[in-house]
């Protein structure tokens, strides 16, 4: 292996946890944050995100000689984004040396030459581009229009600090997406409360919308109460690192505790049971698999309910049935405790990317104690009143999306069954008004054979079969839907269920 001289303002490829490798650049780490020890490592600000971290030396590569080499592999708009970022910020540290005194420095800047040794990877002797004025990419690099969700690793605790030692508030690098929006956007450190839009609906019932539950035109204040996460699965795991990333103080909890190592590593706290997370934290949220796990955690030996004492929040974010709500709500009201449901509409990478949309419903001070930490996880929240009003909301965009993928992969196989050429459907597919990320990426798994799970198979058909009851309940009609959950109880019948939702497609071939 190659010694390869990095300094501060190199940019480089880092390789962060289980994310793939992103664009950043070697800066100036806070003064009061120590380097990790036993750890040779740079810390590196990425672009495209407000993400800082250190970043041992075999994670990182050379940004131009391996530019080619990391386009080929990553193929996300948020990551084309963050490689546009570079460009941009490349173009203006061109035009600096342009107008610098002739000398390749900027006038008025001094440039530090002391090199920092590292092991690089590859065989060839590779350095990086530097930019002529080597200082720190907080107030020089370009503006990026998304903020893509990386774990923070060591620096998730700290907070990033201006050159006059304020936090920084408005960091135009931290960009998410309303859902709906009818106003200009109101500062991101203004209480939630105070930007609720009341949503009136021909049944005469209410819901109330939170205008802008995530960070807009900056970066996110994280509460000072103290979090609690019971649940680290597809969802629980990405919503745990963006807690961690936006500097939240976190106490985790998991079945399979080895699952809890990763988020320690990265500033977490780890609670032996749930009962004790609980009576650590100020705000305990959770997110298991089903309403018999929902309750166990909570009813259990050494469960939510002993932990709970008066003035303690708890947040389910698992997809369950109302009268599963009804049941956790009246169990830790009853206890004093102020409880607050909040599934999540998403898969495991829009976990991962901090783009989940939040369904709460319950104690509404709940919801907004909850603000930085559902921007932290999510493009949008709402709130949709008393409890069990989120379960029902969720159980029936999940009965239309499930219903959806199984017509997707009928329409797959009727192709192929009828000698049509299944890559023409989908391309068409994705020019009509059918395209949507959604088409593309299920079909592209079906194409492709790669049933990796994104969204697990049982949990949809779980899912279907609460939203067909729901409706018994309600005496409405749901031929569909009953139709589609007989296709996934099919698949899970081919051993399917921890497969990803678009695996209902073997059910149509065998």
């Amino acid at each position: 292996m190659a010694t390869v001289h990095l300094r501060i303002g190199d940019l480089v490829w880092g390789k962060l946890g289980r994310y793939p490798p992103w664009p950043g650049k070697v800066v100036s780490p806070p003064k009061d944050l120590k380097k990790p020890r036993g750890k040779k490592c740079h810390f590196v600000k990425f672009f495209g995100t407000e993400d800082h971290a250190w970043i041992k030396i075999e994670q990182l590569k050379p940004y131009h000689p391996h530019k080619e080499e990391m386009i080929k592999i990553n193929k996300g708009k948020r990551f084309q984004q963050a490689v546009d970022a570079v460009e941009d910020f490349l173009k203006k540290a061109k035009g600096k040396e342009q107008g610098s005194d002739g000398k390749g420095e900027t006038k008025g800047k001094k440039t530090s030459n002391k090199p920092l040794k590292i092991l690089e990877e590859d065989d060839e002797d590779l350095s990086a581009l530097r930019d002529p004025s080597e200082k720190d990419l907080t107030d020089s690099d370009p503006e990026s229009s998304t903020a893509e969700k990386l774990g923070a690793g060591a620096s998730s605790g700290f907070k990033w600090k201006s050159s006059v030692g304020e936090p920084v508030k408005n960091d135009p690098h931290f960009h998410h997406f309303l859902l709906s929006q009818s106003e200009k956007p109101a500062s991101s450190m203004e209480v939630i409360s105070k930007r609720l839009k009341i949503i009136e609906e021909d049944t005469s019932s209410t819901s109330i919308q939170a205008a802008d539950s995530t960070a807009i035109n900056g970066s996110i204040t994280p509460t000072d109460k103290r979090i609690g996460f019971l649940g680290l699965g597809l969802m629980g795991s990405g919503i745990v690192s963006n807690l961690l990333k936006m500097g939240h103080v976190v106490t985790v909890w998991n079945r399979t505790a080895e699952k809890c190592d990763l988020f320690i590593q990265e500033g977490a706290r780890l609670g032996r049971t749930p009962a004790e997370v609980v009576s650590m934290c100020d705000i305990t949220f959770s997110c298991v698999s089903d309403p018999k796990a929902a309750k166990d955690l909570v009813l259990g030996p050494s469960g939510v309910l002993q932990g709970i004492r008066p003035g303690k929040c708890y947040v389910e974010m698992s997809t369950v049935d109302p009268e599963t709500i009804a049941e956790l709500s009246q169990s830790i009201t009853t206890r004093g405790g102020r409880f607050l449901e909040a599934p999540v509409a998403g898969s495991q990478q829009l976990s991962n990317d901090g783009m989940l949309v939040i369904l709460a419903a319950g104690d509404r001070s709940v919801y907004e104690d909850c603000s930085s930490c559902f921007q932290a996880m999510g493009k949008s929240s709402f709130f949709l009143g008393e409890a069990g009003n989120a379960a029902k909301m969720m159980l029936i965009l999940n009965m239309v999306q499930g219903s959806f993928m199984a017509t997707i992969a009928e329409g797959l196989t009727l192709a192929q069954a009828t000698g049509q050429s299944q890559q023409t459907l989908l391309d068409i597919l994705c020019q009509g008004q059918m395209a949507s990320t959604f088409v593309d990426q299920k079909c592209q798994n079906i194409l492709q054979g790669n049933f990796k799970p994104d969204y697990y198979l049982k949990h949809i058909q779980k899912d279907l079969r609460l939203a067909i009851s729901m409706g018994d309940t309600a005496n409405h009609p749901t031929p569909m839907a009953a139709a589609a959950n007989e296709v996934y109880k099919r698949a899970k019948a081919l051993d399917q269920s921890d497969n990803d939702m678009s695996a209902v497609y073997r059910a149509y071939i065998h």
